[in-house]
């Protein structure tokens, strides 16, 4: 007789099936508390040459291949690459451009709103467990119309655009409403906040996206 999976492993049977799962999944948020549950999801992850990731920056919570793992799974020519997803160049650099203008401006929202409610909440006995505000509350969209004018010549014009929009939202980077783009679950997880950040802010792009802002004011 099968014994009946523990909470570690049906975590990481959905995960595995899923791609990602919300924060407030009852058995990621008991992950998220739970030092032990987290552990053992991890080990379980592990013997299969994968990780959980986490950012409390995001919303959602996914799965990645483990370093030791990438050059067995991508080989050397996999790991030299620009990504690992087959994407395009185009595509690439669209991922850039909306993740600097989705999570650059939404991790600076979240900070200001976080210093603010921990001084208010000083002189309080209990504090939240997540003064982080979540990804949803304060993750700003983007106009499709406005991403043409601005960077359509640079990206291939809307034919290339759009193709690499649907390719973006396949692989759960963004999601679409009508003429917005959004943050997807996998935007603020799978790229490197600490060093994507400081090469655009002091790059060309951080330029252009500052002028872009000022135009728009």
């Amino acid at each position: 007789m099968t014994e009946p999976l523990d909470d570690a492993a049906l975590l990481a049977a959905e995960l595995l099936a899923q791609r990602w799962l919300p924060r407030r999944h009852p058995r990621v948020r008991r992950a998220l508390v739970d030092a032990e549950l987290w552990q053992s999801v991890q080990d379980r992850l592990g013997r299969i040459g994968l990780r959980l990731i986490d950012n409390i920056h995001a919303d959602y919570v996914s799965v990645a291949l483990l370093r030791d793992a990438e050059t067995a799974v991508f080989g050397e020519a996999g790991l030299s690459a620009n990504n690992n997803l087959d994407l395009p160049r185009d595509a690439v650099s669209l991922l850039v451009v909306l993740w600097s203008m989705i999570v650059l401006p939404k991790r600076e929202r979240q900070a200001a709103r976080a210093a603010s409610a921990e001084g208010e909440s000083q002189e309080e006995l209990f504090r939240n467990d997540r003064p982080m505000p979540s990804a949803a509350e304060v993750s700003p969209e983007v106009s499709y119309r406005a991403l043409l004018a601005d960077f359509g010549a640079q990206l291939g014009r809307k034919t290339r655009l759009d193709t690499n929009l649907k390719r973006l939202e396949a692989h759960g980077f963004i999601v679409r409403r009508g003429d917005v783009i959004a943050e997807g679950p996998l935007l603020d997880l799978l790229l490197d906040y600490d060093t994507l950040a400081p090469r655009i802010l002091d790059g060309t792009l951080g330029d252009v996206l500052a002028r872009t802002r000022q135009e728009k004011n």
